[in-house]
């Protein structure tokens, strides 16, 4: 009986034994991170001392003595020497191989003026052989310093920029992704080498148009959907373009401190690749996709089967991006009233509006968040009315839609209150209002600019929350430019004083929220994401300064020098 009693007691004791070390290596810190401020973006607790990571989950937000309770022989400890880390910003509306492939075409988005694109093509000729396409993007007229003589309808021509390329098309894609610029060659490729009419003018494309001169010659800009009477003749990416272009996106996003990308717009090729990716372990930012609206027998696929919340957090589809209009820069945005510099003309609807309440309803009742382009005041004013007779049909699937329009970049000051009372959430690129300001009060004339662009601060008053972001590669994926503008209402110059219409800056907490837990939100991801939380994604962003307290001026120093993504350190800048 003693001998029994005795192998019991050695039982429990080293049941004990094994527990307690079953106990110490599941909270054992695979991460310990400290020495700086750290912003949680957690109501709780606004600034934390450190934080313990294990594997891909936080584990502990708080003290340093707190912190160091997890800490174990294996953990990796990571000193910030001062420096500020923040949740992982999310890229809350971009184009992911847009990013990659702008990487390899000509980036023409620094370019400022008409003769630094004529340099650019020239120089990529040297390297190309005849016949092949040089392809770009980022060209932007109105953020020129200079614009040339022959301008048509605000536009350059072409002739100059086939006069470097006699022998190769060349398709250069305007910062908007809504116009585009093509060589001679390129035209005669897709067989414009006629006359459309007399006169000064536009030859009309259903959604588009085809700018012409006064002889009624193309002058190789398309606008719109009369793109596509070039790029159809474009030869279309290979295999190993796309692998190439999603790898320098993957690298672009972690130099930048993103961690995750809603990505505004995607086909069946583009998520077959991401489905690859995936599977090769190489997905190493958090994507979250908009099924594109062109492709109507996909979303029908997609509603047959249901939304995809991926269980690793890596690739989700459930939402359809609607492209409704087009960008303010090619004149492309559907407005209310004429442009105040072009007097005949009110931009375009690029999608049938009936499509969109057919979406709409389709989204409700499937589960799908609808996600549409809006930029001019008509197009959301359209939009906000379709998705509201979709509510009011299909009342018992409306709690928690989320429904979104990207941009909402001009907005009717009686439209800003639908929002809210909606439940829309508008996923604005402040950055864009820092680009495009300083020419937009051209388009749109100062009474609808003061009234209605680029309305941050009363949306947010409404009770809507704001998805930041830059719509790469309309803009660089850079998000301190975006934050920067936010605060400030200025250029990246720092002009003007004060800032644009300054009522509707953002304060630093709003704008740091946007491209964290708001953008999070938008994406139905806010329990997983977007703050420093326990049991949320070990995903941070760390920076060589706090862009919270540094003077306004200093923001725009700041410089992202480490990205961790799923627990571990994906970026680290060079001393």
């Amino acid at each position: 009986m003693k001998t029994l009693k005795q192998f019991f007691l050695l039982s429990i004791l080293l049941a004990l034994v094994l527990t307690s070390c079953a106990k110490d290596e599941k909270t054992e810190a695979s991460m310990l991170i400290y020495g700086g401020t750290i912003y949680t973006l957690d109501d709780t607790q606004e600034t934390v001392e450190a934080v313990a990571v294990k594997g891909d989950t936080i584990l502990f937000a708080g003290t340093l003595a707190g912190a160091e309770k997890f800490k174990g022989e294996s953990t990796e400890l990571l000193d910030l020497q001062g420096k500020t880390m923040t949740p992982g910003l999310i890229e809350g509306h971009g184009h992911f191989m847009g990013l990659g492939y702008n990487e390899i075409s000509l980036d023409l988005l620094g370019t400022t003026s008409y003769q630094a694109i004529i340099v650019a093509v020239e120089e990529r000729v040297k390297t190309s052989q005849p016949g092949e396409w040089i392809t770009g993007r980022g060209w932007h007229q109105s953020k020129w310093d200079s614009l040339p003589e022959d301008l048509v309808k605000g536009f350059q021509t072409h002739f100059k920029l086939s006069e470097v390329s006699p022998d190769n098309p060349v398709y250069l894609s305007h910062a908007s992704g809504h116009a585009g610029f093509a060589n001679a060659k390129a035209m005669e490729v897709a067989g414009l080498t006629g006359l459309y009419k007399e006169g000064l003018g536009a030859y009309q494309v259903e959604g588009g148009e085809i700018i012409l001169d006064a002889g009624g010659r193309p002058t190789g800009i398309f606008n719109e959907r009369a793109q596509t009477v070039i790029t159809k003749h474009i030869p279309e990416k290979t295999a190993e373009t796309d692998r190439q272009a999603f790898d320098l996106a993957v690298k672009a996003s972690h130099r930048n401190g993103i961690t995750s990308f809603h990505d505004a717009g995607i086909g069946r090729e583009t998520i077959a690749l991401f489905d690859a990716m995936q599977a090769e372990g190489k997905m190493d930012v958090r994507i979250y996709a908009m099924l594109t609206g062109w492709d109507k027998e996909l979303l029908n696929e997609w509603y047959s089967k249901g939304i995809r919340v991926d269980p690793e957090n890596r690739f989700t589809i459930r939402s359809v991006k609607l492209n409704c209009d087009g960008a303010l820069g090619s004149r492309g945005a559907w407005l209310l009233e004429p442009y105040t510099d072009r007097p005949d003309h009110f931009g375009h609807e690029t999608l049938p509006m009936e499509f969109v309440k057919e979406t709409a309803f389709n989204g409700l009742r499937n589960g799908f968040q609808v996600c549409a382009h809006a930029i001019g005041d008509r197009a959301n004013r359209e939009i906000l009315d379709r998705y509201g007779l979709a509510m009011n049909e299909v009342k018992d699937k409306t709690e928690n839609h989320r429904f979104r329009i990207e941009h909402a970049q001009h907005l009717h000051p009686d439209d800003i209150p639908r929002f809210a009372e909606l439940g829309v959430i508008p996923a604005m690129q402040a950055v864009h209002m820092s680009s495009d300001r300083p020419w937009a009060i051209d388009r749109l004339g100062e009474k609808r600019i003061k009234e209605g662009a680029y309305m941050w601060q009363d949306l947010l008053k409404s009770g809507v929350p704001i998805v930041n972001g830059t719509d790469v590669p309309v803009e660089p994926i850079n998000p301190i430019a975006s934050f920067y503008a936010s605060i400030s209402r200025k250029t990246l110059k720092g002009l003007p004083e004060g800032g644009y219409e300054p009522d509707q800056k953002m304060t630093r907490p709003q704008a740091l929220k946007s491209y964290t837990l708001d953008a999070a939100y938008g994406a139905f991801e806010e329990d997983i994401k977007g703050s420093i939380e326990v049991g949320k994604l070990a995903d941070f962003t760390i920076y060589n300064q706090d862009l919270m307290t540094v003077p306004e001026d200093k923001v725009l120093d700041t410089k992202v020098v480490m990205t961790i993504f799923d627990g571990k350190i994906v970026f680290k800048a060079e001393d």
